[in-house]
């Protein structure tokens, strides 16, 4: 076991520095830099196109983007090694990791609890159909299934905008906290108060995550209770439920085991699509707005931060999946 986690850190750390690489070059392809569209910015405003060149170049030599790529990436990742630091927000003028501190907390708890809910919903809808193969409910969860796989989270997002505003007249929903609760000591009542301005986007996010997790469980769980040991249970008088909760579940979870290294940035995803329309002060946001600004050190340190989640995911997956089924420790 201990010979299996380190061949997977092993390579977890050589992936981690082609990510680095690779995020650096994919946020650099785009024509120009952010002293190209300030100065577009300046020219929008009025100013004359040969002082709108001078700011941008005192710009671009100021913030080191005068610099060749190889000298840009080889600086951004030896301040993140050696200091921690991920560069500074051209946009923002401040700390990239100030601006990460302040909103991955947010992020994160967004993106754990719409997991937990996509996962306990989704394997325990799962369970509940398979055995109803092709019945009522086995038809009516692959139309839900269907339909929350298809309608893209936006859409979704923009309704619950439209109901909120327009008809419960629902206040600062582009915030975290009612106004009296954002300065104030954390307590049961701003919790409650957190919960009841989130509560869209866990639902949003968590909405595909639920058809998914749901119709992969069913599927395994069907091909399991076709095995031999499971007509072998049955034989010998075992009730159908502990015939399916303790022979054929448990072997039916290896998928969705293997899914959980991946579904965080997956939840991210969906968590940035509903916060750029809710407008919530979440790392979606903020990495759209890099994306748009080629606010290049915001950029390539948020598609750095996804991808050690996805390393992280796939690690502890890889360690459940091993104690769940010894096989693997020797693949």
């Amino acid at each position: 076991m201990v010979n299996y986690i380190i061949r997977r850190l092993i390579v977890a750390f050589f992936m981690l520095i082609g990510i680095g690489i690779v995020s650096f070059i994919v946020i650099k392809l785009p024509p120009g830099d952010f002293a190209t569209r300030y100065r577009q910015f300046l020219i929008d405003r009025g100013t004359p196109a040969e002082e709108a060149d001078r700011a941008a170049d005192l710009v671009r030599k100021q913030y080191g983007l005068d610099r060749s790529e190889p000298e840009q990436f080889i600086s951004w990742i030896s301040g993140i090694v050696t200091e921690g630091k991920f560069g500074y927000s051209f946009a923002y003028r401040k700390d990239v990791g100030e601006l990460v501190a302040d909103r991955l907390p947010k992020t994160l708890l967004i993106a754990v609890l719409s997991h937990a809910i996509s996962t306990i919903i989704g394997v325990g809808l799962g369970i509940f159909v398979a055995p109803r193969k092709y019945g009522v409910w086995d038809n009516l969860g692959a139309i839900i299934a269907f339909i929350f796989t298809s309608v893209p989270r936006f859409s979704i997002a923009i309704i619950f905008l439209y109901i909120l505003v327009i008809e419960l007249r629902q206040p600062s929903i582009t915030s975290f906290h009612s106004p009296q609760y954002v300065f104030a000591p954390w307590s049961i009542e701003k919790v409650i108060d957190m919960f009841a301005h989130i509560w869209p986007v866990l639902v949003i996010a968590g909405l595909g995550g639920v058809a998914r997790n749901m119709r992969v469980m069913r599927g395994n769980l069907l091909d399991v209770m076709g095995s031999q040991y499971v007509t072998t249970a049955r034989s010998k008088g075992l009730r159908e439920n502990a015939v399916i909760m303790k022979h054929a579940v448990p072997n039916a979870l290896h998928t969705i085991v293997a899914y959980q290294g991946t579904v965080l940035p997956y939840m991210m995803q969906g968590e940035l699509e509903v916060a750029i329309v809710l407008g919530l002060p979440t790392m979606g946001p903020l990495f759209f707005e890099s994306l748009v600004s080629q606010d290049i050190y915001i950029s390539g340190s948020l598609l750095l931060m996804y991808g050690v989640l996805i390393l992280l995911g796939n690690l502890l997956a890889d360690i459940f999946l091993a104690v769940l089924d010894p096989r693997i420790r020797y693949t």
